[in-house]
């Protein structure tokens, strides 16, 4: 398959992302975007850590945890390399679409997610068997057994908690009660459902997307016609 130089460069392996898309499809999965749709989902991840990036790694509920580690890494640059060595980011693969299942876990177990922010991973490895049932075994593991791993991923994520609420989160998860609104759940930044969602309904083409942008259709932001989801308050949803 012939790709854009755009996706071949945002995506690295668009006939990954795309043999990864099949298998969704096939899974019953749907709308499931194009790979060039997905380079468009790519471009507004990039737009959020460039202008959103107080999303990502913080939290809102929790302190950091009291550990001389914890608190040098609650520092977002300095916990970027150690993240990198655990493999728990995957900076070239910011859809999630080419990351194997241990990618994923390693995701979720090593790099903070807050508040509902657990959705997005959650959905990506709900096609893939036992992979919920190994993220809620080591998220206990983390929880139950104090060793020198245990403590090493709890101050890697910094704050307080977050293991047992990545535990809550697999069980109210596989229970079909995740706790997070209908907003939320229409959020590309928080669900993975809705992240394809919003790829499945942007240019189907470069040529198309050239157009739509030229005519003031379309921004990196907020795609076509697309806003960014809004609470009950008015305030912009905070997202994963």
């Amino acid at each position: 398959m012939r790709h854009h130089p755009l996706s071949r460069l945002l995506l690295v392996d668009p006939d990954r992302v795309a043999a990864r898309l099949d298998e969704l499809r096939a899974a019953g999965v749907a709308p499931v975007p194009t790979p060039w749709q997905v380079t468009l989902g790519v471009l507004r991840m990039w737009h959020r850590v460039v202008f959103r990036s107080d999303t990502i790694g913080t939290c809102r509920d929790h302190r950091p945890r009291s550990t001389w580690r914890a608190r040098l890494l609650a520092w977002r640059p300095l916990r970027f390399p150690f993240l990198l060595a655990e493999r728990a980011v995957h900076p070239l693969d910011f859809s999630g679409l080419r990351s194997d299942e241990d990618r994923v876990v390693r995701h979720l177990l090593g790099a903070h997610h807050d508040g509902v922010q657990f959705l997005y991973d959650l959905e990506l490895l709900r096609d893939r068997p036992g992979a919920l049932a190994r993220v809620r075994e080591e998220a206990r593991r983390v929880v139950e057994v104090d060793d020198a791993r245990s403590r090493w991923l709890r101050d890697l994520v910094v704050f307080e908690r977050y293991h047992e609420n990545l535990l809550a989160a697999v069980d109210a998860f596989l229970a079909g009660s995740f706790p997070a609104s209908e907003v939320e759940r229409r959020d590309p930044d928080i669900a993975f459902s809705a992240y394809l969602a919003w790829c499945a309904a942007q240019p189907a083409t470069p040529d198309e997307t050239w157009r739509a942008l030229r005519e003031g259709r379309f921004t990196v932001s907020e795609g076509v016609g697309a806003r960014p989801a809004i609470s009950p308050s008015g305030r912009r949803v905070v997202s994963r």
